[in-house]
């Protein structure tokens, strides 16, 4: 039987066979594609870290190379430096030899001095008792001189006491009355010589003396007060009135250019002399320990205005008034200008004159519509005086203190300072030498003998009138003027009527007038109350309120003033 071969089969299964052989050729190609990928990337890591390594050795031939540079330019400038270091051993070589040289000739100089005063000491000694007897008068004199300084303190320690005691029993709340001569004013403008006028500048007010009431007479009233001032306690000066009667003209003074009055009596009024005679006991002070301030505000429609600032348009900046934690009344921000002398303060005074709130009235053609108050702040700077007798004490031990006979040489003067210092160490550090400014080589800083400054004020206060709308004559805008000079006024005697009456509050806070002087009508301080009124029966109704005014304050009974520090006592 004849061999069927089926050549599909065959043929199906040649392709099988090729068919098998290809996909794993495709596998065998693909291994061999991702082994390729492989060396590939490690190929790229050895590229880059090559580049790497190449990138750290530039950089490291780099920084040898700048190390290289650097030491180079060292080792230049060590070179420069040793042959500058050089240079200055010789010089200090020349200069050491100077020395040497310079201190053998004093010492030799030093020798001989010592010799001529061994010599002249030796030839003295032949008058020792004549020199003992002179010793012994020095001695009583110095003992006597100070026995006196002792009196003489103990004096002015009874003097000050006798004074705060003397000027305490006339009353920490004075009132004075001053009544002006009749003025040609006084019958009212267009009133010139009718019967009617003759009759309202009749003079009804007289003094009870017949002592003309000048302008000096008036400041003897204020003069005791100054010296309270310098012994610690706030002062303040009023003057209470209505329009024209002479307010300004007392705390000021004439406003001509002649300052003096009829028959040459000085017209100046209280602030001028004030100030003089405040610069007159402070220059009788030891130097510097006083400082003076000037501050000067105004009280125009209940509110305050800094006459002195800067930054005010034509009539002072406005300010607040505040209670510190203290107790004590501010205004912030207010301007104080350093003065060294009374012309300094008037000159200060008289450049803002002009600023002041003024207006035309019935009464007066100039009258002022608010209230000016000029503060003159003394700082004190009080020393202790136990401290500063210790001083003098050691320093007149030391000037009585024999002196030692060596002789003196540059190089040996720490030495011997030191030597000195080790044989005669005291109980007392107080008196040692190591101690002592004069005797140590390197003495530390003098310890302070101040205490902590004390600031008093002195508050000269010229209030605006205090007469009636009916009186003045004012219309329109005026009248809020007048009102609130009224109000502040009436606030004013409300704050004394409290005090008389001791009642447990005080409106001190109902004006901005009554509220910065808070201190000098309720504290701490001595007020003067200045009442001027005028004599004539057109103004009577205003004379007779402004002694009621007085009065009312005369009734205020407080206790002693006490001084802002204990320690101003000891002068």
């Amino acid at each position: 039987m004849p061999l069927f071969i089926n050549r599909d089969q065959i043929f199906a299964h040649q392709v099988h066979l090729l068919e098998h052989k290809l996909r794993s050729k495709e596998e065998r190609i693909l291994e061999l594609e991702t082994e390729n990928a492989l060396l590939h990337l490690r190929l790229a890591e050895c590229l880059g870290k090559l580049r790497r390594d190449h990138k750290d050795v530039a950089e490291a031939q780099k920084r040898c190379q700048h190390q290289k540079n650097i030491t180079k330019s060292t080792q230049t400038a060590l070179a420069k430096l040793l042959s500058e270091v050089q240079v200055l051993k010789h010089d200090l070589r020349d200069v050491f030899a100077v020395y040497v040289g310079f201190a053998t000739e004093l010492e030799g100089q030093s020798k001989q001095l010592l010799e001529r005063v061994v010599s002249a000491t030796s030839d003295v000694q032949g008058d020792s008792e004549d020199v003992r007897a002179l010793q012994a008068k020095v001695e009583a004199l110095e003992r006597s001189l100070q026995e006196e300084k002792e009196r003489c303190r103990t004096e002015r320690l009874r003097r000050k006491l006798l004074h705060n005691a003397l000027v305490e029993l006339r009353g920490n709340i004075r009132v004075h009355c001053r009544v002006r001569p009749v003025l040609p004013f006084d019958a009212g403008f267009g009133q010139s010589g009718s019967v009617s006028g003759s009759t309202l500048s009749e003079e009804v007010v007289h003094a009870v003396n017949d002592v003309k009431d000048t302008q000096e007479d008036v400041f003897e009233e204020v003069k005791p007060l100054l010296t309270s001032l310098l012994d610690g306690y706030n002062v303040c000066i009023m003057a209470y009135g209505q329009t024209g009667s002479g307010k300004t003209h007392t705390m000021i003074g004439s406003q001509n250019e002649d300052p003096m009055g009829p028959g040459g009596a000085p017209l100046q009024g209280v602030i001028p002399k004030a100030a003089t005679e405040l610069f007159r006991l402070i220059s009788e002070k030891p130097a510097d320990s006083h400082t003076v301030e000037v501050s000067v505000v105004e009280v125009y429609n209940n509110e305050v205005f800094d006459l002195l600032s800067k930054d005010g348009e034509g009539s002072g900046a406005k300010r607040d008034v505040i209670t510190t934690s203290t107790g004590t009344s501010e205004v912030t921000s207010l301007t104080y200008e350093p003065v060294r002398s009374s012309a300094e303060v008037m000159q200060v005074i008289s450049a803002v004159l002009r600023l002041r709130a003024r207006s035309p009235t019935l009464v007066h053609r100039d009258s002022s519509r608010s209230h000016l108050i000029v503060t003159l702040t003394v700082t004190s700077r009080s020393p202790n005086v136990l401290a500063l007798a210790r001083r003098l004490q050691s320093a007149r031990q030391e000037l009585h203190r024999p002196a030692q006979k060596e002789w003196w040489s540059p190089r040996c003067r720490r030495a011997a300072s030191g030597r000195r210092g080790a044989e005669e160490q005291p109980a007392s550090p107080a008196s040692s030498p190591l101690h002592s400014p004069c005797h140590s080589p390197c003495p530390s800083p003098r310890p302070s003998i101040s205490q902590a400054p004390v600031r008093t004020k002195l508050q000269l206060v010229d209030l605006a009138g205090s007469e009636c709308v009916g009186m003045s004559g004012v219309t329109g805008a005026a009248l809020w003027e007048t009102s609130c000079i009224n109000r502040s006024l009436s606030a004013l005697s409300d704050v004394l009527g409290a005090l008389a009456e001791q009642r447990p509050h005080v409106p001190y806070r109902n004006s901005k007038l009554t509220h910065l002087l808070q201190d000098s009508i309720g504290g701490d301080a001595k007020l003067l109350v200045m009442l001027c009124i005028s004599p004539t029966q057109r103004f009577v109704a205003e004379s007779l309120q402004s002694l009621g005014f007085g009065t009312r304050a005369r009734q205020v009974q407080r206790e002693p003033a006490r001084r802002k520090n204990a320690a101003l006592k000891i002068k």
